[in-house]
């Protein structure tokens, strides 16, 4: 069997389908697709980044409001008993920084100090809830600081946000603003 003259279409006719069209459709294809994929992993990057840093200040936002009570608890025991509470004999938890996770107190933690009535106990200050730092509480004659140390990424990095507080004309004035070491650590 022979096949009829001009099968399929004649050289150099105009019906005749051009060599390699779907090979140039197929790399613009692949061309797109991978900028797709390459803008998608930049889009991931910046998320995860952004991501990481709020929950890094919400974190930070325990310490924050702990050493605002602490001040608030300073300033209230001072108006009642006329002199600032002892420091703290231990910091909460005593056995160190927390690492990347959080530390459930104990009441007993908080009242280590209770027959001596210093530090926290002399405050009134306790946390029931898990805590992602470490507080400590330190007393002079004339004023105090309050310490939150954190490692909240676990890479041995630590935190610190300190709150102070002097006597100042017979009252005690706690520090408007924290002050921070690391504090996005």
């Amino acid at each position: 069997m022979s096949q009829p003259p001009n099968y399929p279409y004649p050289p150099g006719t105009q019906g005749q389908p051009k060599k390699g069209g779907m090979g140039i459709v197929a790399i613009i294809l692949l061309v797109v697709l991978g900028a797709v994929v390459v803008i998608g992993g930049i889009l991931a990057v910046l998320a995860i980044y952004g991501t990481r840093k709020y929950i890094s200040a919400a974190k930070q936002t325990e310490a924050r409001s702990a050493l605002s009570q602490i001040g608030s608890l300073s300033k209230a025991a001072f108006a009642r008993d006329g002199k600032i509470c002892p420091s703290a004999s231990k910091p909460v938890p005593f056995a160190g920084v927390p690492k990347a996770a959080k530390y459930q107190s104990m009441p007993a933690d908080w009242e280590a100090d209770k027959a001596a009535n210093a530090g926290f106990a002399c405050l009134g200050f306790e946390m029931s809830m898990p805590q992602y730092y470490q507080y400590d509480y330190k007393a002079t004659a004339t004023g105090f600081t309050a310490t939150a140390r954190g490692d909240l990424d676990g890479d041995g990095v630590t935190s610190e946000l300190s709150l102070e507080g002097k006597i100042v004309s017979g009252n005690l004035e706690v520090a408007p603003v924290l002050k921070e070491t690391n504090a996005a650590e």
